[in-house]
């Protein structure tokens, strides 16, 4: 018999649309009354007329940018947060840098409901690899777990021999990570001949599963499933399963509304189309309206086969910008060009991201300003040193004779995400 996290995973769609918008307007109202940012994004728009899916689309569209923009110009959060709603939470920068706060309550970013939907549950040990610096990533499914009834060990970044000791010490039975972590942790465990008999489940983010991959930790004996999660929405999407087979696509999590829209606009895609995914989540200490995430998806419109009614959404089928997910970590094309300026002697840099022994492979291009100026040198070693601290990423450097594509590329996604 299927199991459900609350009442809420079957309740009629009709009456979960119903709330969320019927709530939506004082919603509205109180991020304007209380936010500088929204008051003067929302200017001149009323509130109370905004109760309907076609009303929500007259609002203008949040794009991370101007966020970013906001931010810059009123730090940290650029007036979009209320900040009395934040005392006793943390803050957070994520690359960009984009600024973002915790909120308040319990399991704040909304995972434990894709936790359970994984088969984790109570009383289960849960093994954390994602970051717990600077960034919320560590924290987002921490305090899901713990909200569940789990006990966590936030193993974080360290490194692989720590994260395969600790995983045989504490006898985890989940595992929180990017696909490709979890994939380096199973093969050392292999080759190192180290039991991991007690671990059965992973919920995995920041990065794509591939099906062959899948099928890799199905064969290891780790069932896995994956959510989709942004560090200013939290988790968005989720995938279910029934008797161990994993069902299509991503459900969208509770209390959001969301959008597929044509890239750059605000208007909505065609049915079955694949568009940029639009999400509001109006949480009053820092609420989001039409904020566009810069991923693509398409709504599948069968009910899922879990049982749980929750719209679907086909799960994350890549930017509609360049600003580009590698190793769990997001790349932007502005650190591209900070890179090219604090390095005089390059006229152009692109970043090929492809996949090599199921992992992210970085390698960065960089084009001389002066190809036929023999003292014009190009430091390597300086180069990807810059990368790593602008990025947070490792990469490969290239120096290229030919002149780059005038493309307007500077992120080139190689990844083939059906392979």
């Amino acid at each position: 018999m299927e199991e459900y996290f609350d009442s809420l995973d079957t309740q009629d769609p009709r009456i979960r649309d119903r709330a969320v918008f019927e709530a939506l307007p004082k919603q509205l109202a109180t991020a304007v009354a209380n936010c500088a940012g929204w008051a003067e994004h929302l200017g001149g728009i009323d509130c109370s007329r905004v109760h309907t899916a076609e009303a929500l689309q007259s609002l203008p569209i949040m794009r991370k940018s101007a966020l970013m923009a906001a931010q810059q110009k009123l730090p940290p959060f650029g007036g979009f947060v209320d900040e009395q709603a934040l005392h006793g939470t943390r803050a957070f920068m994520s690359p960009g840098p984009v600024w973002e706060p915790q909120l308040s309550g319990s399991d704040p970013w909304q995972g434990a409901r894709a936790l359970f939907a994984a088969g984790v549950r109570k009383g289960d040990r849960v093994h954390n690899t994602f970051s717990y610096h600077t960034t919320p990533g560590g924290f987002i499914l921490d305090e899901a777990a713990r909200a569940l009834g789990c006990v966590v060990f936030p193993a974080g970044t360290s490194a692989t021999d720590v994260q395969l000791d600790t995983l045989k010490t504490f006898g985890a039975s989940a595992f929180i990570g990017t696909p490709d972590f979890l994939n380096i942790v199973l093969e050392k465990a292999r080759a190192e001949s180290v039991a991991l008999p007690q671990l059965k489940r992973a919920l995995v983010s920041g990065g794509a599963l591939f099906p062959a991959m899948r099928e890799q930790f199905t064969s290891a004996g780790v069932h896995v499933q994956q959510c989709y999660a942004t560090a200013d929405l939290g988790v968005i999407a989720y995938e279910t399963a029934s008797n161990g087979v994993v069902h299509p696509g991503m459900l969208l999590n509770e209390n959001l509304i969301v959008e597929i829209v044509k890239p750059g606009s605000g208007d909505p895609v065609a049915a079955g189309e694949v568009g940029e995914l639009v999400v509001t989540r109006a949480h009053p200490g820092y609420p989001l309206f039409r904020f566009a995430t810069g991923d693509l998806s398409a709504f599948i419109d069968e009910p899922s086969p879990c049982g749980r009614t929750p719209r679907r959404i086909k799960g994350w089928m890549g930017r509609a910008d360049q600003r580009t997910k590698a190793k769990g970590m997001f790349v932007d094309p502005t650190q591209m060009q900070q890179i090219r300026q604090q390095h005089k002697e390059l006229s152009g840099v692109r970043l090929q991201i492809s996949r090599e022994n199921d992992r992210d492979a970085l390698v960065l291009l960089v084009q001389k300003a002066d190809p036929t100026d023999q003292s014009l040198q190009v430091n390597s070693d300086a180069i990807i040193e810059s990368f790593k601290a602008i990025t947070g990423l490792s990469c490969s450097l290239s120096v290229v004779d030919e002149a780059l594509p005038n493309d307007g590329i500077v992120i080139e996604d190689l990844r083939e995400y059906d392979a």
